[in-house]
């Protein structure tokens, strides 16, 4: 039985954007979008997808300009360079067109097509579905230190979630018509679920499968980035959890959310 396509009060169908955060994905970029391409088809005939090339090194620019000549669903955000997870993130958000985004990582770990087990939890009461990992899928270094990470900031900052990192998340745009996003590292997605959690919005959550890294590496696991990631946590910390900046009345963010500021 398929998903059942969410409709606004004129009956008129939902749209719906996809975007990847995408870095050095060129060896399974091609098989995420012709996957979410299918998985969008049996939810809404209004879709886009949209590949945030952050400044690869690879053919990961080549293969999401192909994939763009392919299929008229697809376009390409091209980043000269690198600016982080954050960044390519909110450069997605940022371009988005639909009133219902998803996004998921360019490195094949979580799997396009369970978009439509996410779908119809995107209720009236809903703005948020998000996902969460059955099992990582993960070498037991990298299982123990997500863990630890998971715990910690859970508490630090209140959060409620089961999973803070599982990047499987389907949303209603007009949650960013609230939510302001400023990170440009990994951190952002501690930033997300902190922000959309104390503006009141409504947060369900469903299993997903997580898959191992069958190409590339991960841009996280090292001594570096993870000293780093620290950091950005204890500043997020205080700039969000003590000082509650995020609370104070600010300025509607713009269409271009997601545009790197330089």
């Amino acid at each position: 039985m398929l998903p059942k396509m969410l409709s606004t009060p004129s009956k008129a169908p939902v749209g719906l954007s996809i975007f990847f955060p995408a870095y050095n994905d060129s060896g399974t970029i091609a098989s995420l979008v012709i996957a979410a391409r299918k998985a969008a088809q049996q939810l809404t005939p209004d879709f886009e997808i949209i590949v945030v090339n952050d400044g690869s090194a690879d053919s990961t620019p080549e293969i999401a300009d192909e994939l763009a000549r392919t299929y008229p669903e697809v376009r390409v955000i091209h980043h000269q360079t690198n600016r982080g997870y954050g960044g390519a993130l909110r450069s997605g958000i940022g371009h988005a067109k639909k009133a219902i985004i998803f996004y998921t990582d360019g490195d094949a770990q979580y799997d396009p097509s369970e978009l439509v087990n996410l779908w119809p939890h995107l209720t009236e009461a809903v703005d948020m579905v998000n996902g969460y990992k059955i099992s990582r899928s993960d070498p037991l270094h990298r299982i123990v230190i997500g863990r630890i990470y998971h715990h910690t900031v859970r508490l630090l900052f209140g959060l409620r979630v089961r999973d803070v990192d599982c990047d499987f998340r389907l949303m209603r745009r007009a949650i960013f018509d609230r939510v302001q996003l400023t990170q440009n590292s990994g951190v952002i997605c501690l930033e997300l679920m902190k922000k959309i959690q104390d503006a009141g919005f409504r947060i369900a959550e469903v299993p997903v499968h997580h898959y191992h890294r069958a190409f590339g590496r991960s841009q996280f696991f090292n001594v570096g980035r993870i000293v780093r990631t620290a950091i950005g946590v204890g500043r997020l910390w205080i700039a969000l959890a003590v000082l509650g900046r995020h609370r104070r009345p600010t300025s509607l963010s713009s269409p271009e959310l997601g545009r790197h500021q330089p």
